[in-house]
């Protein structure tokens, strides 16, 4: 296949080697020229605008958004409009408000189709989990490149209509809240606690065959030992909260109760105003872990 992509930040950067590691060819564009020239070192085509890598493009199109949610989204597509019929597909990878993106589905001249996008960096080796929404055939027709960036076959799936990759990709983050949020109460209680512990050894145990073993201790442990067991100068200063806002708001309007999430949530935002927690400092470094977000550190 031939797959235009465009935003090469982290995320977009391995959508592309993905994908040219398949096998497939890839025409890509940026705002930044630097990134074009890495995606181009990799073996991709480069584009020096949104409109050249249409024109790079055949008849049917495929392309794969890697920009940051909101109006960066909005202004591509209204740049993408003209070029499009309804033969084209275009994929948005990022974390988009799920209402965003029925909107944008029912306004694009493509087929769009909304992909919740979980792995972060480590997606590079590994492939990510991909939660797709939007129109059967278009999804059907991405499959190879789905393929090529996910896990594999078994890494992505069509969840519905337009709109429910993304529901979907906002609930798993708030699932991600509540879950750091508890491993974080648990270590700070060993911290704390009556023994002088050794909280990479602690958690290393229990990511071999504990029933609570994950990626998401795994991180843990890596925290620990390159950090210590007192998490040395990272800061209790937990960073992101949209999407975890979006999950609450959901639980509100369908009266799910969600008192874990929220807690997790009123936490993050809590980590804002004081300073001290350690379970919150385990978080922020966690965030590191999985996204490779900046560990924010103590001054």
């Amino acid at each position: 296949m031939q797959l235009g992509v465009i935003g090469l930040g982290r995320m977009g950067q391995i959508v592309v080697d993905r994908t040219l590691e398949a096998g497939h060819d890839v025409v890509a564009f940026d705002l930044e020229p630097e990134a074009v020239a890495t995606a181009a070192d990799a073996g991709a085509e480069p584009a020096d605008s949104v409109a050249d890598l249409v024109d790079r493009l055949g008849a049917d199109k495929r392309i794969w958004l890697m920009v940051p949610a909101g109006g960066a989204v909005d202004a591509t597509l209204e740049e993408l409009e003209d070029h499009l019929d309804s033969d084209d597909v275009v994929v948005d990878g990022g974390n988009s408000y799920f209402e965003d993106s029925v909107r944008r589905a029912e306004s694009c001249p493509a087929a769009y189709l909304d992909c919740g996008t979980s792995g972060g960096p480590a997606g590079a080796h590994l492939g990510f989990s991909l939660m797709v929404g939007g129109p059967e055939w278009a999804y059907d027709e991405l499959t190879p490149v789905f393929d090529a960036v996910a896990t594999g076959p078994d890494g992505h799936e069509r969840m519905g209509p337009a709109g429910s990759g993304h529901y979907v990709k906002m609930v798993h983050n708030g699932v991600e809240y509540a879950l750091m949020q508890t491993y974080g109460e648990g270590f700070e209680l060993l911290h704390e606690g009556r023994y002088d512990l050794d909280l990479e050894n602690v958690a290393s145990v229990w990511n071999n065959g504990a029933v609570i073993r994950s990626w998401l201790l795994e991180l843990c442990e890596e925290a620990f030992r390159e950090e210590g067991s007192d998490l040395g100068d990272v800061a209790d200063r937990i960073e992101g909260g949209s999407t975890g806002t979006w999950t609450v708001q959901e639980g509100l309007e369908q009266e799910v109760p969600l008192p874990l999430i929220y807690t997790a949530l009123s936490e993050r935002f809590g980590s804002r105003a004081d300073d001290g927690r350690f379970s919150r400092r385990l978080a922020n470094r966690l965030r590191y872990g999985f996204g490779r977000h900046e560990v924010q550190r103590r001054e």
